[in-house]
């Protein structure tokens, strides 16, 4: 089994090396008739049963416990970003993931409280999607995945190669409720801590096109460690006059 994911992963990212970036305002999204179905279905999943969730939670469980959720979600992911940080030779910030997770998880009680940030260790975050970027393999197609929400098929190549760094890949069959009760609440937590964002989206002429266009936007820019090259967010002006052309020699 373990054999045959390597394999799967590793012909994935083979597939990706050909794949072109693409500004977050002009993506390659020929996959837009399913993926605006698919976001439909998922929208109303939010609407209808995820949100009204999280709203409950919120009230039932005070903010120092949700952000203690939150830490100790972050602390287990830490695993993910020191081996991606490797993959992408930043060393330095390697040391200072594996400095968080051993002081989280001693002195932060299983990551429950952030002392690293606390003492200087800044979180950084890096995923196998954000190495293969780092490596220079384009977004590809952007994708609306059910459930999952946006993606595209260099994240979601990485989401599959990052499995092995979650703890949850690890736990024998007999621990599914632990399993899945896990995802649940992190699932849950993360989306309290976006419902005063909701209204922004209820603004959006084209919600579809809005969530597209910020979720590349954010990819390029933790990519690039927040220094995105400017081409990659350039929206062309309409008005800008086309350049003249050279005359025609008598």
């Amino acid at each position: 089994m373990k054999l045959a994911y390597g394999s799967s992963f590793v012909a994935l990212a083979l597939l990706l090396g050909g794949c072109a970036h693409h500004p977050a305002d002009n993506p390659a999204d020929p996959l837009e008739p399913v993926n605006r179905v698919v976001f439909t279905i998922n929208d109303k999943a939010d609407k209808y049963a995820l949100k009204p969730v999280a709203r409950a939670y919120k009230y039932v469980v005070p903010e120092p416990a949700r952000t203690g959720v939150t830490n100790v979600f972050d602390n287990l992911d830490e695993p993910r970003n020191i081996v991606n940080a490797l993959f992408q030779l930043k060393f330095k910030q390697s040391a200072v993931n594996l400095g968080r997770l051993l002081l989280n998880t001693v002195a932060g009680l299983g990551g429950l409280f952030d002392v690293a940030s606390e003492v200087g260790l800044a979180p950084h975050t890096e995923d196998f999607g954000q190495t293969l970027g780092y490596w220079g393999v384009g977004e590809g197609w952007y994708l609306m995945l059910p459930l999952l929400g946006p993606s595209d098929t260099r994240d979601f190549t990485g989401f599959i190669v990052d499995m092995p760094t979650q703890f949850t890949f690890y736990l024998p069959g007999g621990q599914d409720p632990l399993r899945y009760g896990s995802q649940f609440l992190n699932v849950v937590n993360f989306r309290a801590g976006l419902l005063g964002t909701d209204r922004i989206l209820d603004e959006q002429f084209d919600r579809y096109l809005f969530i597209r266009t910020a979720f590349l936007q954010r990819r390029q820019s933790l990519v690039y460690d927040g220094n995105p090259p400017p081409e990659d967010f350039v929206v062309p002006d309409d008005d800008e006059p086309a350049p003249a052309e050279p005359a025609k020699k008598q």
